[in-house]
């Protein structure tokens, strides 16, 4: 459902915020269309073990996981160079999109969520002072035994993101169509339950929570929505719509952005990609319409902003600096 006063108030909150957020996404053709500002993206680091979710840590560096590797890099923002913050945990498995799919810090305590590792644990690692990563939370067991209302056929999920909220972490299902509240302890609750809408990324604006949801497939323009709403409260309000397969939602200096991963063919099994080079860093205008700021990107898994840059990470193992429109652009 559209709420214009709920979309109003969360614009004008974010329009006057500086940010950090989440990435990915690839170019191979940029240019301006229909008067809107459109940025050219540059290669900051190749070379990386597929790539998945990130987050800006405690350093100001950026941590991207490694689903094919089992590891997460430590990027420098500056110069691109990557080094291995940890290794040893569950590689995808051939033909899933499983394995580390995202990062995320409590304090100076880095947190991954693997997904689809059986017979490893599906869930919440915790990585200790030495440096290994060990299961705290077995989100994939707990799955099993808690299924959801909608359609499935893999019984443990495909957890997709995480976000710290208050003393744990949200984290989306995009395959059992539902948000958890997962903490350290091992505690997991259900916090929001959707139709076949395919929840993704995360952010969060102090109480509210926007979640991007890529649609069922063939996943339209129209079914590529954002939306907002309080945990444990009745509610889900539309924020933006209009991005084809939304992978992540990030605030950033001037508004609200949203990474579409792009075109699907359709025909294409459920849980595939979409076309090469066909992403979109996209701004959500007055209106909660989205429109590219940047095209040409292959196939982003998520993204962070920082200041004025989106870091884009993609599916075949590159980050991509994309500069975000100064005023009003593609509002």
């Amino acid at each position: 459902m559209r709420t214009p006063r709920i979309i109003a108030v969360l614009l004008s909150t974010m329009l006057a915020a500086t940010t950090v957020a989440t990435a990915a996404a690839t170019p191979s053709h940029h240019g301006h269309d229909h008067g809107h500002h459109h940025a050219d993206p540059s290669l900051l680091t190749t070379g990386l073990s597929g790539g998945a979710g990130s987050t800006v840590g405690p350093d100001g560096a950026l941590y991207v996981t490694e689903p094919v590797s089992g590891e997460v890099s430590r990027i420098d923002r500056r110069t691109g160079a990557a080094s291995t913050f940890v290794s040893g945990l569950p590689v995808q498995q051939a033909g899933t999109p499983g394995g580390a799919l995202d990062v995320a810090f409590r304090g100076r305590t880095a947190y991954v969520l693997v997904s689809l590792a059986d017979p490893q644990v599906s869930g919440l690692y915790r990585v200790g002072r030495d440096g290994v990563a060990r299961p705290v939370a077995d989100i994939g067991a707990w799955s099993i035994a808690h299924p959801p209302k909608t359609d499935f056929f893999v019984p443990s999920g495909l957890q997709y993101a995480m976000e710290p909220y208050r003393r744990g972490f949200l984290v989306t299902d995009g395959h059992h169509n539902r948000v958890l509240y997962v903490t350290p302890d091992g505690s997991i609750t259900q916090v929001r339950a959707f139709g076949n809408v395919v929840p993704t990324g995360l952010e969060t604006i102090g109480r509210t929570v926007l979640v991007a949801q890529a649609g069922p497939v063939p996943h339209l323009p129209r079914d590529g929505r954002v939306v907002a709403f309080t945990p444990w409260r009745h509610g889900v309000h539309e924020v933006a719509s209009g991005g084809r397969l939304l992978v992540d939602v990030e605030r950033g200096r001037g508004g609200l952005y949203a990474l579409a991963q792009g075109h699907f063919t359709p025909g294409n099994p459920e849980g595939s990609p979409a076309d090469p080079d066909t992403g979109q860093v996209m701004k959500a205008g007055r209106h909660g319409v989205l429109r590219a700021v940047a095209t040409g990107l292959d196939r982003p898994t998520s993204f962070e902003i920082v200041g004025r840059t989106a870091y884009v990470v993609t599916l075949d193992g590159e980050v991509w600096k994309v500069p975000l429109p100064h005023g009003h652009h593609g509002r």
